[in-house]
């Protein structure tokens, strides 16, 4: 009980009080701590009450000395009799504002422990009271550590003016990378141009008919994508083996015809190409999970865990299992079904702040149209995954339809949905005996 008493919450009121004085002594600091700290980060209410001040008028591009911040805080009602002299004191005790980035470490390392030890206290009573069941409980509780690990810990509402300096930030990001995309690219340049990208938080569904390489896109994206980020990208197939998927990598990198591969009928020089093709797929970090049976909430737990996640690709939807462990084509409910399982893959994909790339097989609602072009509508249990996805593709090629096609080995590559811009048409080659996909630079536009 004794150790409970005298156990202390973490905090360094020195580090606290030498981060607001080095912001005060030299105001070219404060750009700085902001992209660092935020007000919660300070045990103290009054050194919170300061560092929100200095925050607001760095927001409004405000000059920030002693004399600024202590008008500030009267115009803001956080002023008393004692804030002249405890500004005073944060100048004369701060030694030199050229550590100012040490003392905000030390800062940020003392929150982080109490939302740490906060987070344990909540796991600890949910433990306790039982309440949900285990699963759910676990569930809880590697979101809450995965949010402090990802420095989003915190939940519910939040001023514009943080959110404004973190878009803000993203800008800079973009305009300093001189990629024209604030996304992960996709290799495919036209589509990049069209759907800006994969960006953060955003679930891109693509949709087609079996057989018209919804598989070997997603697999060509993601391999790129992993490549050209140097980010983890997390592949979940629910149809085909890892050792399928592996052999389509190999045929769409070496370009050697696939059914080479399969039967070992491989010429010396091509051996050469292989090696060379595996060690560059062998120095992505793709990881793969072939287990049929995953449900969103296992995926989403495997994807906490992986500590550079770039991008989450999922092949595909309708053979996911929902919560409750029934699959997305299976009984008088499946849209239902199908409907939760969207929504969380769109919760997930927020969760994490990385693109989620879903699969989804369409209806045969286009075979019996003359023009067997896809809409949204052939979108199986269209609904849902219609509302929650940001962006939707579909992919169509006429020689499959038509064999004396003038379009032989061309796909179209057709934007249903854009949250981000545009629907419309891009053409793309497809060389099916490679699996592979890659750029026409021929772009239509609706």
């Amino acid at each position: 009980m004794d150790d409970l008493l005298h156990r202390q919450i973490p905090h360094s009121t020195e580090a606290e009080q030498a981060v607001l004085g080095a912001m005060l002594i030299d105001a070219r600091c404060v750009s700085d701590v902001i992209g660092v700290l935020r007000a919660e980060d300070f045990y103290s209410t009054n050194n919170k009450e300061i560092f929100e001040t200095i925050f607001s008028m760095f927001n409004f591009s405000m000059a920030i000395d002693p004399v600024t911040v202590l008008d500030k805080m009267k115009e803001d009602g956080v002023h008393n009799d004692d804030s002249p002299g405890y500004i005073r004191d944060l100048m004369l005790i701060t030694p030199t504002a050229s550590n100012v980035m040490e003392y905000s470490a030390i800062v940020k390392d003392k929150a982080l422990l109490r939302s740490i030890a906060d987070a344990g206290g909540d796991i600890s009573e949910m433990a306790v009271s039982g309440e949900g069941g285990a699963t759910a409980i676990l569930e809880a509780a590697e979101k809450r550590i995965y949010g402090l690990r990802q420095g989003r810990s915190r939940e519910g509402l939040e001023p514009v003016s943080k959110v404004l300096v973190e878009v803000y930030e993203e800008i800079s990001k973009a305009s300093k990378s001189g990629a024209g995309i604030p996304g992960l690219t996709t290799g495919l340049h036209d589509l990049d141009r069209s759907i800006m990208g994969l960006n953060k938080g955003d679930l891109i569904l693509i949709a087609s008919r079996p057989g018209m390489g919804k598989t070997s896109i997603a697999l060509n994206i993601a391999l790129h994508a992993a490549k050209a980020s140097g980010k983890t990208v997390a592949v979940f197939s629910l149809e085909m083996s890892s050792e399928q998927l592996a052999m389509r990598l190999l045929a769409s990198e070496s370009f050697i015809d696939s059914k080479k591969l399969q039967t070992g009928r491989i010429k010396p020089d091509e051996w050469r190409k292989l090696a060379s093709a595996a060690a560059s797929i062998s120095q992505a970090d793709l990881l793969i999970n072939d287990d049929a049976s995953l449900t969103v909430a296992d995926m989403n737990a495997q994807c906490r865990r992986v500590a550079n996640l770039g991008l989450v690709v999922v092949d595909y939807l309708q053979l996911m299992q929902s919560a409750s462990g029934m699959r997305g084509s299976q009984g008088d409910n499946r849209v239902q079904v199908v409907s939760e399982i969207s929504r969380m893959m769109k919760i997930m994909a927020k969760e994490l702040n990385v693109p989620l790339i879903c699969l989804s097989q369409l209806s045969r609602a286009n075979e019996s149209r003359q023009n067997k072009r896809p809409l949204l509508s052939d979108l199986r249990e269209s609904g849902a995954i219609e509302q929650d996805a940001d962006i939707v593709l579909a992919l169509y090629r006429d020689d499959y339809y038509n064999k004396e096609s003038e379009a032989h080995n061309v796909a179209e590559c057709i934007i249903l949905k854009n949250r981000r811009g545009e629907t419309g048409m891009i053409e793309l080659q497809w060389l099916p005996e490679y699996t592979n996909f890659s750029s026409l630079e021929r772009h239509h536009e609706e």
